[in-house]
């Protein structure tokens, strides 16, 4: 009597190569999270280094009216350009792990709360804080937003820092005014942004008309 072939696979083989996908899977999503700029101090060897993200912040501005050089004034304060990063965790007795002292994540170091408010109101479902695309945009929104609750210009980005890092209504209170940390941190993304501003004067173009498609002079500009 011919016995039947048994074509199941062992169960510790089934788990290595599970776990082998896994590892896989892990090691493919990090080739997305570009590591952050080399030289952050010029913004345009950031756009040249990530030429996509100039793209991203361009929309943005078309979109929302933040400058490209204030959106990238934020997120460099907020994350170094570091698409994952989170508040460290607070620690007792020195090395037992407790919470993180906010849910802020990201390029753009959103909470979860104003994050969900983008995501139904100007966002969608599948936006990740973790994107450039979708930082650059909630910057953006956050902005206009700023401006119809409180009436900061958009070319103002030390008071549009202050009402980022406080909310509006924080702002409105006058909160960040006694509080060291952020009147510094609101002062270095101005004068940062108006670096940012000078430098792109001066290699926006190369962005501008980098595709095969795009033709002198129907690029964007």
């Amino acid at each position: 009597m011919r016995h039947p072939v048994d074509n199941s696979v062992p169960l510790t083989t089934l788990r290595l190569t599970l776990a082998l996908c896994a590892v896989l899977l892990v090691s493919g999503c990090a080739t997305f999270a570009p590591n952050p700029p080399q030289d952050q101090s010029n913004i345009c060897e950031i756009f040249r280094e990530q030429p996509s993200w100039y793209d991203y912040a361009r929309d943005s501005q078309e979109k929302w009216g933040t400058p490209i050089a204030t959106q990238m004034s934020f997120i460099q304060q907020e994350s170094s350009f570091r698409s994952h990063v989170r508040p460290d965790r607070k620690r007792y007795l020195g090395f037992i792990p407790g919470p993180r002292p906010s849910s802020a994540r990201g390029y753009a170091q959103a909470q979860d709360p104003v994050w969900g408010e983008y995501r139904e109101q100007a966002g969608s479902t599948f936006a990740r804080r973790t994107h450039m695309k979708h930082a650059t945009d909630f910057i953006g929104w956050y902005n206009t937003r700023t401006r119809a609750q409180t009436g900061i210009s958009l070319n103002n980005p030390e008071h549009l820092y202050y009402a980022y890092h406080e909310g509006a209504g924080g702002y409105q209170r006058g909160t960040y005014r006694n509080k060291p940390h952020v009147l510094r941190a609101g002062s270095q993304v101005s004068a940062r942004a108006n670096r940012y501003q000078a430098q792109l004067n001066s290699c926006e173009a190369e962005f501008q008309c980098r595709r095969f498609y795009q033709v002198w002079p129907f690029c964007r500009s």
